[in-house]
Formats: C-alpha cells, sequence, structure tokens
C-alpha cells in the first residue's frame, strides 16, 4: 500500500500548476516532421526525446497513446471531416522500446470514415530496422449536425 502512495503521490521537480492549460500536444508533437500526406494516410517522423522517456528510459507509453491521439486526428482530416471530434476508443500494442536518439517513424491510415465515426490505424517503427515500436488504433465521434 505504502509503494502505491509513494509512487502516485511522489513529489514533482516542475511546477505542475504553472503549466498551461493545454499542454500535451504540443509536448508530445514537438518535433515531428511531417513527410507524406494523401487522402487517408500520413507518414512523419520524429526523433525519441528525453522529455518523452519513462523512468526506464525508453520512450513513455502514454507519450505514444497521445502521439496515437495527436497523428490519428491529423490523419481524419486527410479525409475530409472538417473537425477532429471526440474520443471513443484508444488503444496500444506495444512490441518493442524506443530509446532516446532513435528515429521513429510513423504511419497512420484510415480504416473507416463514416458520418458519425472515424477509426484509423497509427502504426510506429524504427526507421532503421522497420521494427515495430506500436500500434493504435483510434476511434472517433464527429458528431451529427441537428436538422433543426
Amino acid at each position: 500500500m505504502e509503494a502505491a502512495k509513494r509512487f502516485l503521490e511522489k513529489e514533482n521537480k516542475i511546477e505542475i500548476d504553472s503549466l498551461p492549460p493545454i499542454f500535451i500536444e504540443p509536448l508530445v508533437s514537438h518535433g515531428l516532421k511531417l513527410e507524406l500526406v494523401e487522402p487517408g494516410r500520413l507518414l512523419c517522423s520524429f526523433i525519441v526525446p528525453n522529455r518523452l522517456l519513462n523512468a526506464g528510459n525508453f520512450m513513455h507509453g502514454g507519450a505514444t497513446a497521445a502521439l496515437v491521439d495527436v497523428i490519428g486526428s491529423g490523419v481524419m482530416l486527410t479525409s475530409g471531416v472538417s473537425m477532429t471530434g471526440v474520443s471513443v476508443e484508444i488503444n496500444v500494442s506495444y512490441l518493442d522500446a524506443a530509446y532516446v536518439g532513435e528515429e521513429i517513424e510513423v504511419e497512420a491510415k484510415t480504416l473507416r470514415m463514416g458520418k458519425a465515426i472515424g477509426v484509423v490505424s497509427v502504426e510506429f517503427r524504427k526507421k532503421k530496422s522497420g521494427k515495430i515500436v506500436a500500434q493504435g488504433r483510434h476511434t472517433k465521434y464527429f458528431g451529427i449536425s441537428s436538422r433543426l
């Protein structure tokens, strides 16, 4: 019980309350390079920075999930929707570790775009070897405009 309390209530070295209201997207997407944009497909890359590491010194799973959200929303915009909507589901399978300085290639593809729901896949690969680091799937709800 005490170990869980220490883990969850640890003191941070930064002033949390001084962070801007919307900081997650810029935190994870800073340094992202867009290499290809086509309808229903995005290809981008980034070099794993220190700020996205976990205590084991490899890329944090939460950062990967946040990138699935951000990049998945981006690929939906290539499919003709005018807004990114709200997340209904995000899942990520973590298959390998990515370390600081490694170049990661990310490919996002539209799987289905309906009037109200969109589903995309987002795959992270080591650019040098092609080895898959993580695979994500993201489902979003766009809302249906009222006929009133």
